[in-house]
């Protein structure tokens, strides 16, 4: 079988409107008929979510900076393989990474590069004309491994704007798809870590319908599918999980305070045999007695920390379960269980009590960035000594911890020391550390 096309939609900057042109795509080709798969570059746990709701398949996450190639492949062999085409969204800036070899520096382009999908640019004109086609030219001529095949316009303020931006287009030579003209409804809902999470948008279906009514309107979906293009190389599909599975039954936090995970990582571990067992603590559900471990996602906790003080049967369930089965905690998750979350307002809720750590939501700081963290001890992530790649995003900081049962010692994307991260006490592990692959 020909694997399917594909496309990576990429941008000079972020708040291009990446999201809300790849959405549009995806679901106005679903509505043509399409099987449609998407992938999100880079360390994005939310806009697979919505990529999902938009094209009715599963999404995944390639990362050339915390995934090995094999991994890459893979994952885009396997969207290839149950699709017609491929509408990959990119991260940032098409060439924002790290400073790494080539290839990894978790850049959008390197996995134009590596998969051969053409680029198109969405690009946000407001506040310039003929101007954009020296952006979009400069984008087409910086890295020769990829190819920019055209653009697509958003926030045209006129006709007369839109004829100024394509008559600097047509003079680069670069193909204009559509123009989306500025539309403040088109506009998903955000807060402080991004996307309200798909989950939580009462009226996606309906937001999703006018975003693919508006691209349908305003872009040749015939060019831009004859544009498409793919080289997915040949992979061995027997390839170990990117994770190992914690255990053969997996009690899996999931609700509105705890929904980050990586569909890969889940992927993995069902491939490896693993079943996953998803549970509420939000409704003061217990991790299920008939499970052998229990992960506590990252999410939203501190949105909801009276509940998740206040529910006993959760609480206890997981203090039971710990006695004898292992139970991990990741970002979110982390600071559950610990001994105190202060929220926004700066109350502080007890929590779990199960590692040395209290964190706060109302002294905010924003960590973000790719981690390589070893592990000191042996935990559900792996023997002592593991190395995994992952990265850290959120504003909650630590406000006491024990130095004692530390996770691991981490690093950032080019080597450079961040010191301790999480704890592990008995069974029970945890950090703000969300884990993409073994290193």
């Amino acid at each position: 079988m020909k694997p399917a096309k594909g496309l990576l939609i990429g941008a000079p900057r972020s708040g291009s409107g990446k999201t809300t042109v790849t959405l549009g795509l995806q679901r106005a080709l679903r509505r043509r008929g399409l099987a449609v798969r998407g992938v999100k570059c880079g360390p994005d746990y939310i806009d697979p979510a919505f990529h999902a709701a938009a094209t009715g398949a599963p999404s995944c996450n390639l990362d050339s900076f915390a995934m090995p190639d094999a991994l890459i492949d893979r994952l885009a062999a396997e969207a290839s393989a149950a699709a017609d085409i491929v509408v990959g969204e990119g991260s940032m800036g098409l060439f924002d990474g790290v400073r790494a070899a080539k290839g990894r520096t978790g850049a959008s382009a390197d996995i134009a590069a590596r998969l051969r999908w053409p680029v198109v640019l969405v690009i946000d004109v407001s506040g310039q004309a003929q101007s954009a086609a020296a952006v979009a030219l400069g984008c087409a001529t910086y890295d020769p491994r990829i190819k920019v095949t055209g653009v697509i316009l958003n926030k045209v303020a006129s006709e007369r704007h839109r004829r100024l931006v394509v008559d600097g287009m047509e003079r680069i030579g670069l193909t204009v798809f559509g123009a989306l003209p500025r539309e403040a409804s088109l506009i998903l809902p955000e807060r402080h870590l991004g996307l309200v999470q798909a989950g939580e948008t009462a009226d996606l279906a309906e937001r999703l319908d006018r975003l693919a009514d508006a691209v349908a309107a305003a872009v040749n979906l015939d060019a831009l599918v004859a544009a498409a293009d793919a080289a997915i190389p040949a992979v061995a599909h027997a390839n170990a999980p990117p994770l190992p599975p914690p255990g053969r039954r997996i009690a899996v936090a999931r609700d509105a305070a705890f929904s980050f995970v990586y569909p890969h990582v889940e992927a993995g571990w069902r491939a490896a045999g693993a079943e996953i067992v998803p549970f509420s603590p939000l409704a003061d559900q217990p991790p299920p007695d008939d499970c052998d471990a229990c992960w506590l996602p990252g999410g939203y906790p501190e949105l909801h920390a009276a509940t998740l003080s206040g529910a006993a049967r959760f609480r206890e369930g997981v203090r039971r379960f710990a006695e004898a089965r292992p139970v991990h905690g990741e970002c979110g998750g982390y600071m559950v269980l610990g001994d105190m979350l202060e929220d926004a307002e700066g109350t502080g809720h007890p929590m779990l009590g199960l590692l040395p750590v209290s964190t706060s939501f109302a002294r905010r700081k924003m960590s973000l960035g790719y981690r390589v963290v070893t592990t000191a001890s042996p935990s559900v992530l792996g023997p002592g000594g593991s190395r995994l790649t992952g990265h850290e995003f959120h504003y909650a900081t630590i406000i006491a911890s024990s130095p004692e049962g530390t996770l691991g010692e981490a690093v950032d994307a080019e080597g450079a020391s961040l010191g301790p991260v999480g704890h592990v006490r008995g069974r029970v592990s945890g950090s703000f550390f969300h884990a993409i692959a073994r290193a």
